[in-house]
């Protein structure tokens, strides 16, 4: 609710499309049935050129139609805004293109993406005033990044060190809140209050603020956490909880070795806590900037907008980035030198913002740095040019069976192990075009897999030792992979690799895959495969369950009954 009464709204654009009633379109198909009620609701009418929210908070919650209208709006515009930063259509991680949306799921405080049922589901709670996830933007788009991320890295549902298994949830997180941030209306409305306040007593124009008024620990007490208070009066959100934890975790360079910080939900929310405090930094910088010289006033619109710009910077920076990780086995300082390396090739110059700069310092903060060892945190590029002879430039950017072929021919210079399965996972050409100047960089984005299928007593031939309770002839599956990055000649910019063990390798390396074996074998990830519908259900259920609740089997339970009642 905004302070007036009325309700906060922002306006999004979107492209037209034909829907029909659902609305249904080529990407999303809104299934509006309530599990827990066994209640299925009229489909929204397909909408015209413009869509208003309802006026009154009360009208908007009876507003089932609405509901509907939103979901698709908000899942729509994060998948376009991946489009746009990826220079590309982006695919679900499901086996068909349209994705169902359910915003009136069943009866329960929960929202997640469910790859079995190949949907988002939105759950809701009858209190005193009615609380409906599906009307959140910041959860909407929450979950609809953990189906985008899982189409372009279906392996990083399966983790193999904490930091994987918190990167899904951690970045979600990240994109939900730089979505919600990127709205002008919503910066404007939350930086108002603290404007007025802290400048009330310097006799200030209306409009206008001190420089003091914004500055970042202003900024993050109430940007952050005043939204955060507004969502939590209204329930027991799983969400509000977990950003209100995150903004509020004090940079430490080792708190990801503290022991409370190995499990992944507290794991994520440090990454979380890292991205928007270098936002902040960012936006607070941006302010003093633009501060007159004498009495450091601040117009509140410009400072808003600019806030405004800074987010949605920082969001193509997040989602630019997964092109640039290794396919499996992503620690969070790879997530940082892939945000640098993806920023630098399309916004070479950096000083308005000075965002990688920010962004460095206040990663490190956290013990967070580049996996890169270059001096400006990006990927170093590779050292050989590859052997072009017998591929074809136009196929290579297009099929896969040609891709193998001239990655096969490489395999020496690329590290690639020749005993074992090798797969072309994707090959993706991208065209991304610079803010600045419209430059256009034209690349191939190729995602390559290999495995070793072997019994746990043959691992000591590969210089790794059986977990403690494997029996020697458990099967055991070792996954690697890499990201090759080319650009539009077909030659190679960056190789970003997670290889197979092998004996020759470092210490560092082979300490690191013992650990993952650990970790992959305590955690069952070595055994069957997990329900991955389940997983995420319970790790949103974690966040909002009281402490000491059996999470894992209140979302199993819940995700049953709910597919039993879908089916």
């Amino acid at each position: 609710m905004g302070r007036d009464g009325k309700v906060l709204t922002a306006r999004i654009s979107l492209p037209w499309e034909d829907l029909v009633e659902g609305p249904m379109g080529y990407a999303v198909y809104v299934v509006d049935y309530d599990a827990t009620a066994g209640v299925m609701y009229r489909p929204a009418p397909v909408p015209g050129k413009e869509v208003k929210a309802p006026e009154t908070l009360a009208t908007l919650l009876n507003d089932s139609a609405y509901h509907a209208l939103n979901v698709y709006a908000i899942v729509m515009r994060t998948l376009l805004r991946f489009e746009m930063a990826l220079g590309r259509r982006v695919a679900w991680g499901i086996r068909g293109h349209q994705l169902k949306v359910v915003p009136h799921a069943f009866e329960e405080a929960n929202a997640y993406y469910s790859p079995g049922l190949e949907a988002l589901v939105f759950g809701y709670v009858r209190d005193t005033e009615p609380m409906y996830l599906g009307l959140s933007h910041d959860v909407v788009a929450h979950e609809t990044a953990h189906a985008l991320l899982d189409g372009l890295r279906d392996k990083f549902m399966a983790p193999s060190s904490p930091d994987q298994a918190a990167l899904h949830e951690a970045f979600a997180d990240i994109v939900a809140l730089l979505s919600v941030f990127s709205l002008p209306e919503v910066v404007s409305y939350l930086i108002t209050p603290i404007a007025d306040t802290r400048s009330g007593a310097h006799n200030v124009p209306k409009g206008f603020a001190t420089k003091s008024a914004l500055s970042q620990k202003n900024l993050e007490n109430t940007a952050l956490l005043g939204m955060a208070d507004q969502m939590r009066s209204q329930a027991s959100d799983a969400r509000v909880n977990a950003l209100r934890r995150s903004v509020t975790i004090q940079p430490a360079p080792g708190i990801l070795t503290q022991p409370g910080y190995e499990e992944e939900h507290n794991r994520g929310e440090v990454l979380v806590a890292a991205v928007m405090r270098a936002f902040l930094s960012a936006w607070a910088a941006r302010i003093a900037d633009l501060a007159s010289p004498g009495d450091g006033l601040v117009d509140i619109r410009m400072a808003a907008e600019q806030g405004a710009d800074i987010a949605d910077v920082m969001l193509t920076m997040a989602i630019r980035a997964i092109d640039y990780t290794p396919p499996i086995h992503i620690r969070f300082g790879d997530f940082l030198s892939a945000m640098l390396t993806a920023d630098t090739e399309v916004r070479a110059d950096d000083s308005r913002y000075e965002l990688r700069k920010h962004l460095r310092k206040v990663m490190a903060q956290y013990g967070i740095h580049p996996a890169s060892d270059t001096r400006d945190g990006r990927w170093r590029p590779p050292d050989q040019k590859l052997k072009t002879e017998g591929s074809h430039l136009g196929s290579l950017q297009t099929d896969p069976t040609e891709m193998f072929r001239h990655i096969w021919s490489n395999r020496s210079i690329l590290g690639l192990n020749p005993a074992a399965y090798t797969r072309i996972t994707s090959v993706r050409p991208c065209l991304r075009v610079s803010p600045e100047d419209g430059f256009q960089l034209h690349e191939t984005v190729v995602e390559c897999t290999q495995y070793l299928k072997l019994a746990a007593a043959e691992l000591t031939a590969y210089g790794l030792t059986a977990p403690s309770g494997m029996r020697p002839d458990e099967n055991v599956v070792l996954e690697a992979g890499s990201t090759f990055v080319l650009d539009e000649y077909g030659d190679l910019k960056f190789d970003v690799t997670n290889s197979l063990p092998f004996l020759g390798a470092t210490p560092s390396e082979m300490q690191n895959w013992q650990r993952r074996l650990e970790y992959m074998w305590q955690r069952g990830y070595l055994g069957d495969a997990a329900n991955r519908s389940s997983d995420l259900a319970a790790f949103h259920l974690q966040r909002s369950l009281a402490q000491g609740a059996d999470a894992a089997a209140e979302a199993a339970q819940q995700s049953r009954l709910t597919q039993e009642a879908w089916t």
